[in-house]
């Protein structure tokens, strides 16, 4: 494990909840293809802890809007103790199991926006990841194929409206470089 993960992992295990919060949830926020997934699941790896993904909220026909979505069906059961249920979006069509996720210990929160503004009153800790442009397209269409290259560009163009609005990265407890191996 390198200095860099070692002394992340140290950051998240000593991060409290907000008062009034009982879960300890921890946001990995960035762009598409900025290696939010593989970072979240060697986190959750190392921590033993669960995983919601804004991307079961979401979708190609509602990029904007789902958040609310989250913030009921799991932040505030979360926050209150209880265990958050809901049935992830079905972006390829596939029907998929419901999710249940426990109230203990660590839970991340990985995915686009995971650290927007509402959402923040329930974190206790903030990562964002920066990567260029470029290698986030390059990324997202090696991932889903080059007849996906429009949805991607207008869904980059989306998220730098985010990252505009809502700077996250001047809100995250540690930024990291997604040109760079985070796993």
């Amino acid at each position: 494990m390198n200095h860099g993960v070692r002394t992340l992992l140290d950051a998240v295990r000593s991060a409290h909840a907000p008062t009034g919060v009982r879960t300890r949830i921890v946001a990995v926020d960035g762009p598409g293809g900025a290696g939010k997934s593989s970072l979240a699941d060697r986190l959750a790896r190392e921590l033993d802890a669960q995983i919601i993904h804004t991307d079961d909220f979401a979708s190609w026909e509602n990029p904007v809007d789902w958040w609310p979505d989250l913030i009921e069906r799991a932040l505030k059961p979360l926050a209150a103790g209880e265990p958050a249920r809901y049935q992830p979006t079905s972006w390829g069509g596939e029907q998929r199991e419901p999710v249940v996720i426990e109230p203990s210990g660590i839970v991340i929160l990985e995915g686009v926006t995971a650290s927007r503004e509402g959402f923040r009153p329930y974190l206790a800790y903030s990562i964002w990841i920066e990567t260029p442009r470029d290698l986030r397209l390059q990324r997202g269409v090696e991932r889903d194929g080059e007849h996906m290259r429009s949805q991607w560009e207008q869904w980059i163009e989306g998220e730098d409206r985010y990252i505009e609005r809502e700077r996250p990265a001047e809100h995250a407890d540690v930024v990291l470089r997604g040109d760079q191996n985070l796993s």
